[in-house]
């Protein structure tokens, strides 16, 4: 199974897995972009389920970018590794830059992505939430407690790869957690893919024009 071809290939094969929620009217897919969208979109096509997205956003470690400290996501809502944070000695000044710098960028993938419209209703739907792949879990996190404010039925995680722990850890927060492999030594998601272009604020938006498009007819 692995490595993937592309994030598309990941999403057919992430579909099947998913088939028992295939076709159900409670069902709502949503990315989190940008590396998610073209899986969850492949992932929403087979199951034949609305697709929509969930904005979040790492917290980079100060200095070391790549190391999420945490993440936020719309809503307002926030998840934090507070074992990193102590660690480190991260202050609440540094985490409060970051967290602004973030919620700059959530606000402008709101307008590019969504434009006027609206974040769907998750009040007591089956949520699927998608991403590339995981490693630290941090943004995941925050998804899932951004969709808890609304009251889902259920809420799904579901990626193509992740490290186990990150697996065994949602896995305390999500009803169902699928995860189509747990390589070790994890090091990057970029690492389990062939072709790992960066994905483009175009393609995310292309994608879901063609998603939206489909509800329509």
């Amino acid at each position: 199974m692995l490595p993937f071809l592309n994030r598309s290939e990941a999403g057919r094969a992430l579909a099947q897995a998913l088939m028992h929620h295939a076709g159900r009217g409670d069902v709502l897919v949503l990315a989190l972009p940008r590396g998610g969208v073209p899986v969850a979109f492949e992932v929403a096509n087979a199951l034949n389920v609305p697709l929509d997205l969930m904005l979040v956003r790492k917290l980079g470690t100060p200095g070391q970018p790549e190391l999420a400290m945490g993440a936020i996501a719309q809503n307002g809502v926030r998840v934090m590794n507070p074992e990193l944070v102590s660690m480190l000695r991260i202050s609440e000044d540094a985490i409060a830059v970051a967290e602004r710098r973030e919620r700059k960028e959530l606000e402008r993938r709101q307008r590019v992505y969504r434009g006027k419209r609206l974040p769907p209703d998750l009040h007591g739907k089956r949520v699927i939430l998608i991403d590339d792949g995981l490693a630290t879990g941090a943004t995941m996190r925050s998804a899932i407690k951004a969709v808890r404010t609304q009251a889902p039925a259920m809420v799904v995680v579901a990626v193509p790869m992740a490290p186990e722990d990150t697996v065994a850890a949602l896995k305390r927060e999500a009803d169902e957690v699928v995860c189509l492999a747990t390589p070790e030594p994890f090091v990057a998601v970029g690492r389990w893919y062939l072709e790992f272009p960066q994905t483009s604020d175009a393609e995310v938006k292309d994608l879901l024009a063609r998603a939206w498009q489909e509800e329509k007819a």
